[in-house]
């Protein structure tokens, strides 16, 4: 007999993750009941993946759950704020029961690494789409933002930028892919601890989401500065740095899940004790100065030509 839409819910959502003490009601009625720490702000994030358009139709459904939380997670992070709660809409073709088991693994794994509870959210039938609102909740005068870059400040990145999108461009041309270099593109790690550890030191954050370059320029135009980057410095992974065209996939492939974030210099030898602190490393890529948009120098110091595109966009 098919599961209707509470069985699905009763059966592989409604105890997949730990319970939290600041949730009064969770699922199983109307709506969820959460109570933030006093002296704290929540900070919220709604991200849809739609398959054929955010993810390949025939990915593992572990790597699915996996990464439709981690670009929420992601965004959270961004903010230095600490995950809570979560709600996941689920819209399905079919329902295929071995494919709802590896899902909510995949979801349930990384949702118990960060602490959240699933707190709500709906099923439905029609093409495959996942919608997750994340949760977390972030000292009011700690949340970090795109608008508080200063002239002056050095932009860092965390991990390694490109791979996400070489896998990609192999996968869609039919090239054989490294199950490990699969990984960064499917199962994509949120750094929250970096997040939070940047809380009084970053003076503005965002994360690589549609490529280095596009989430970039979201902190100039949102800090009213120029930024300057040195393409030597970028951190691209070797089989990245190897490849012909870096700017295609270092700085503007996107799917990286990293942070960009900007610093006063004052605080630079604090990064590498906020990598080991996270196991994450930090690079020093450039400095943000008085201007408008993003100029890119060589090793030689010369100002390069900047790719037409730079960033994934949802609706070109």
């Amino acid at each position: 007999m098919s599961l209707n839409e509470f069985d699905i819910i009763q059966q592989y959502f409604s105890k997949i993750t730990t319970p939290r003490n600041d949730v009064m009601t969770g699922i199983g009625d109307d709506c969820a009941l959460l109570v933030p720490e006093p002296g704290k702000i929540l900070a919220v994030s709604t991200d849809t993946l739609v398959a054929g358009r955010h993810f390949l139709a025939d990915v593992d459904p572990a790597s699915l759950g996996h990464k439709c939380l981690a670009v929420n997670l992601s965004d959270l992070a961004a903010m230095g704020a600490e995950p809570c709660w979560v709600s996941l809409a689920l819209t399905l073709p079919d329902v295929d029961e071995n494919w709802l088991k590896k899902f909510t693994r995949g979801f349930a794994q990384l949702a118990e690494k960060h602490g959240l509870q699933l707190v709500g959210g709906d099923t439905t039938r029609g093409p495959l789409t996942i919608t997750i609102t994340v949760h977390g909740q972030v000292e009011a005068d700690a949340a970090l933002t795109r608008s508080g870059a200063r002239s002056g400040d050095l932009i860092c990145v965390t991990g390694k930028l490109g791979e996400a999108a070489l896998v990609l461009k192999k996968l869609l041309d039919g090239d054989a892919v490294d199950e490990d270099a699969r990984l960064a593109l499917e199962r994509p790690q949120p750094r929250v601890a970096t997040g939070v550890a940047l809380k009084g030191l970053a003076t503005a954050c965002i994360d690589i989401s549609d490529g280095l370059l596009a989430d970039l320029g979201h902190i100039c135009s949102a800090s009213k500065l120029k930024a300057e980057l040195e393409k030597v410095a970028v951190p691209g992974s070797e089989a990245t740095l190897n490849h012909e065209i870096l700017l295609d996939f270092a700085l503007t492939g996107g799917d990286d899940y990293e942070l960009c974030f900007t610093v006063p210099e004052k605080f630079k030898d604090r990064l590498p004790e906020i990598a080991q602190q996270t196991e994450v490393s930090i690079s020093v890529i450039g400095r943000m100065t008085e201007g408008q948009g993003i100029e890119i120098f060589d090793e030689n110091g010369t100002r390069m030509d900047m790719p037409e595109q730079q960033g994934y966009m949802h609706f070109s």
